[in-house]
């Protein structure tokens, strides 16, 4: 298993229950294909270098998780066959990525606690 990280920008016109579910619904596509949650990080609205689709502003979301390489053709698809998604990438982490992944999320761990 790989471990991979994926950021997506959901629209910024989702009210807080939307962007909410549309964050399950992509979490249940990973678990559902055998895929370990790591980390899950929303980083809110935020404003982005150029628009997109006629919008300035997007939801940006961060999901670490552990999966064969075929379910990142799965989540994908899923992106892209929801309209509410504007971007998304998700790239595979190699060993010193996972281990500065780690240390940032035992850091963000220790902020929160």
């Amino acid at each position: 298993m790989n471990q991979y990280e994926t950021v997506f920008i959901l629209t910024p016109v989702l009210s807080d229950e939307q962007m909410k579910e549309a964050v399950a619904k992509f979490k249940k596509v990973l678990t559902d294909n055998g895929a370990e949650i790591l980390n899950e990080e929303a980083w809110g609205l935020k404003k982005m270098a150029y628009a997109i689709q006629k919008k300035s502003t997007g939801f940006y979301c961060l999901v670490e998780f552990k999966g064969e390489p075929t379910l990142v053709n799965k989540l994908e698809t899923a992106y892209r066959r929801d309209e509410k998604v504007i971007r998304y990438i998700t790239v595979k982490l190699d060993k010193y990525a996972a281990q500065y992944a780690e240390k940032r999320r035992k850091k963000l761990g220790n902020k929160e606690a």
